[in-house]
């Protein structure tokens, strides 16, 4: 629209900013260990229930963590750490919850070298998406705060007066599976302009893009 403006008024020598900034096409950053310094849904459950109340929470959880040393499935561990710390929490109550969490924590968690590469995808006017296996729910005031174009992540569901079960309304979006909700998102052929992670549950994702960049952010706040 700036340029179109520029040019009818005859101003076709003076160089609009629009046109000097050029259109990236989509970033994708993993949440946990990439932007963060750790895991988000572990720092808020651990916030969120207190440390004598997480403690007790661990000890009930000692089954599911013995058991995923034989399936290493880790959205069967978050599922049950989802049962026993949130089950029947209204999505009010959680929505609220989080956005208190992120205005705490954001200062203490995001990677200062992430946020200047954020930034500068977002000044080439890249797509910037955050693709996470951390609930959506949690990790959305986080990406608003960043003014993210989009969030994927794992969804939590929900039951008819809308309170957590406990249980996720589809699979944990880690792995092949980020890829399949990027796809989803833009279509079967999406090619990122770049990506960034610091897992194995990231490669999929890194593999997409044309620049990956795996662990590539080290500094602490």
């Amino acid at each position: 629209m700036a340029r179109r403006q520029l040019r009818r008024i005859g101003a076709s020598q003076v160089e609009s900013l629009d046109e000097q900034i050029e259109d990236a096409g989509v970033v994708a950053f993993d949440f946990d260990g990439t932007l963060t310094t750790h895991d988000s849904y572990t720092a808020f459950l651990k916030w969120r229930a207190g440390a004598p109340r997480y403690n007790l929470g661990l000890a009930k959880l000692a089954p599911a963590a013995i058991s995923y040393l034989a399936h290493r499935n880790r959205g069967r561990i978050k599922a049950a750490a989802t049962r026993e710390f949130l089950a029947g929490v209204s999505r009010e109550r959680l929505e609220a919850d989080a956005r208190a969490f992120a205005e705490l924590m954001a200062p203490r968690m995001l990677r200062p070298d992430a946020l200047r590469t954020w930034r500068r995808w977002g000044q080439r006017r890249a797509k910037l998406v955050i693709v996470t296996a951390s609930p959506e729910i949690i990790v959305a005031p986080f990406a608003r705060g960043l003014g993210a174009d989009l969030l994927i992540g794992t969804e939590l569901k929900f039951d008819a007066r809308d309170r957590v079960t406990g249980a996720f309304d589809g699979p944990n979006c880690r792995g092949p599976e980020k890829v399949r909700r990027l796809q989803e998102m833009f279509g079967p052929d999406v090619r990122l302009r770049a990506a960034y992670g610091d897992t194995s549950g990231d490669r999929e994702m890194l593999a997409i893009a044309d620049e990956p960049g795996y662990r590539v952010f080290q500094e602490k706040p």
